[in-house]
């Protein structure tokens, strides 16, 4: 009922996901400073992301963090699993019980995943759209998450969408989400026009507020 791209560029980490669920975002995305994004969907654990993350954290590869976790652990045929490193390193896992038409792919720093899919090579054309893209983290796995729609998307209609990035900072720089709407994915390109412009001085403010600009909203007066 989803599919989403991790990706990393320039040190920074970021997701994009929709679905025809609620609140995708909410389950799917996981992100450390410095260390990588997880996606965990399908019939989603989200306990496995900070896992997966943790086996980054210690120095494993994307493929041997996943050998890990799913060691012996039960119901891993019915997860679906995506994981991108510090090196922009991929891997991804499918269980055998993944929902509907699925498939999965890594490309240059990033890997994509989905399930209940119109076609199964969406993910490829996710990596391909993101590779192909230019700008910001944010903007390229928006460019991805909207090929991806374009060319079929999820078998039915999507009504969530999300997308979150790290950036060193100890918190999601960007952190955007549409959890039940018609169209989400272009609402959420709205609301990225929108944040992306005022997202450093978000930043600034939480490190640096005496050097950060103004709000310029009725009531700010410094």
């Amino acid at each position: 009922m989803t599919f989403s791209i991790a990706a990393h560029q320039d040190g920074r980490f970021g997701i994009a996901a929709t679905s025809s669920s609620p609140a995708v975002a909410a389950r799917v995305v996981h992100l450390r400073d410095s260390v990588g994004a997880v996606t965990s969907q399908n019939i989603t654990d989200p306990r496995l992301g900070p896992l997966l993350l943790d086996e980054l954290a210690s120095g494993a590869s994307p493929e041997a963090a996943l050998a890990t976790i799913l060691k012996d652990r039960p119901d891993t045929e019915y997860r679906q699993l995506t994981v991108v490193d510090a090196t922009g390193a991929a891997a991804t896992f499918s269980g055998d019980r993944t929902l509907g038409v699925h498939g999965e792919a890594t490309g240059p720093h990033c890997a994509a995943a989905g399930n209940m899919l119109s076609r199964p090579d969406l993910p490829e054309i996710l990596c391909s759209a993101f590779a192909a893209a230019e700008g910001e983290l944010e903007e390229r796995l928006f460019a991805a998450l909207a090929a991806g729609l374009v060319a079929g998307g999820e078998a039915g209609p999507v009504y969530s969408a999300g997308l979150s990035t790290v950036s060193g900072t100890g918190w999601r720089d960007t952190d955007l989400r549409v959890d039940w709407q018609e169209d989400p994915v272009d609402a959420l390109g709205r609301l990225l026009g929108i944040w992306l412009p005022q997202r450093d001085d978000y930043v600034r403010r939480g490190l640096d507020p005496a050097a950060s600009p103004g709000y310029g909203v009725p009531g700010d007066d410094r």
